[in-house]
């Protein structure tokens, strides 16, 4: 990977990883564009997925903050019951993550024609949020938190966007709209962190994860991967307020229909 592949894949990771049009189809399209596949793909995946985490820990800090010092009263709070209705949301995500990493790892190399198929799922996701009309709900409840984080899981397929999954979810469930998206931002964290550790003991192992890529390509997608996050975290939650979803819905319908047409040709 040259460095300059991995800046203009740093900067399509930061924007869509927020943005709910799904940042591994859009990696997977881009990766196929530039040639880059196997062992080396993965690495820069994770190490452009960690930045845009840091990304999140620096535009949410305040609410991050705010958990925090809750948490350390040592008591039922409305800070300790955000803090556990993330946890909850953890639970389908590591248990894909603890027992289905490899077949998770198999999709990815499946082509271009799943990344199609599940884009236009995240468009039908999107479009029925858009349109639905729940009865809205004060807060995110646990039952929600543990719902939302089933589809997360679901969003590990390749094209079936994250953001994307978790806040059409959240609507449809009536839960409010000025509190999905931070929600959805936040409850993706601890995964991806863990994801990075595990892929750091790996490497103090001796088990191969880097591939080919250089440290140079590596620092540059990383370095764009957090500046273009930073800008799309901060878009994404007013876009969400403002309810405007529709136009990403059509979006994912258009390039999932391309893609899918490229993918047969």
């Amino acid at each position: 990977m040259e460095w300059y592949e991995a800046l203009i894949l740093g900067l399509v990771q930061g924007l869509t990883e927020y943005l709910p049009v799904s940042s591994s189809g859009h990696l997977t399209i881009g990766s196929a564009l530039f040639g880059i596949e196997g062992e080396e793909n993965l690495a820069f995946t994770v190490a452009v997925h960690v930045a845009t985490v840091c990304s999140t820990l620096v535009i949410l800090w305040k609410e991050i903050d705010w958990i925090l010092k809750g948490l350390f009263k040592f008591q039922m709070n409305p800070e300790t019951k955000y803090a556990l209705n993330i946890l909850v949301s953890m639970i389908p995500i590591g248990i894909v993550g603890v027992f289905f990493k490899d077949e998770v790892e198999a999709i990815f190399g499946s082509g271009l024609f799943i990344v199609g198929c599940m884009l236009l799922l995240t468009a039908t996701l999107l479009a029925f949020s858009y349109y639905a009309k729940p009865r809205i709900k004060e807060n995110i409840s646990m039952r929600d938190a543990f719902i939302i984080g089933l589809a997360q899981a679901c969003a590990v397929m390749p094209g079936l966007s994250r953001s994307g999954s978790t806040i059409a979810t959240g609507l449809l469930l009536g839960d409010k709209k000025e509190k999905l998206a931070q929600f959805s931002f936040l409850m993706v964290i601890p995964p991806i962190l863990g994801e990075a550790l595990l892929d750091v003991i790996k490497g103090l192992k001796g088990e191969e994860v880097m591939g080919d890529i250089s440290m140079l390509s590596l620092t540059v997608g990383f370095m764009a991967a957090f500046v273009s996050g930073c800008l799309a975290c901060k878009w994404m939650i007013d876009i969400v307020k403002k309810g405007k979803l529709i136009y990403f819905a059509i979006y994912c319908a258009l390039v999932g229909s391309i893609t899918i047409a490229c993918s047969l040709m």
